[in-house]
């Protein structure tokens, strides 16, 4: 099951200068809980904004550079070839960037969206969900809070 985890504001934005815009401690804690014991997949881009490997996961990074190499990752030519790598578990998770999550989501199984209910300037964009291919299964809504900065909900989509 190939799962597609991302936060996207109401106009697809995903984040600027290689930065999210947001922070809401409630998507990062869904994110990590979901994400931790799997393969993460990520462009080199997304993986340079975290810095470092995430804990408790097995990351993959891909890049074009045949010489990119970073402790404690994986390094991949392709998403094919990302996928390829994380065979061993059944559910492999892509976290980005823009071009990753372009090319993934012609092929997920699965869509984790975190929608935060605001428009952003961005300069990087989520692909558009067509609801023709993707079902939704499960939806919450919550309100900001001290945490929170802005309205969010947890939304799950299944591949029709």
């Amino acid at each position: 099951m190939l799962t597609i985890i991302a936060a996207i504001a109401n106009n697809n934005a995903l984040g600027k200068d290689n930065q999210l815009i947001w922070h809401l401690s409630a998507d990062l804690k869904r994110f990590k809980k979901r994400t931790t014991g799997h393969h993460i997949i990520m462009g080199r881009k997304t993986f340079e904004s975290i810095g470092k490997p995430l804990p408790n996961r097995t990351t993959i990074i891909i890049t074009r550079n045949k010489d990119y190499k970073h402790k404690g990752c994986l390094v991949a030519s392709s998403l094919k070839n990302a996928i390829k790598m994380a065979k061993n578990d059944q559910s492999p998770y892509i976290i980005g960037g823009a071009q990753i999550y372009k090319e993934a989501i012609e092929i997920a199984d699965k869509l984790d969206i975190t929608y935060v209910h605001h428009d952003f300037e961005a300069d990087v964009f989520f692909p558009k969900i067509d609801l023709n291919i993707w079902q939704e299964i499960s939806r919450e809504n919550f309100k900001a809070d001290e945490k929170n900065k802005y309205n969010y909900s947890f939304v799950s989509y299944l591949r029709k």
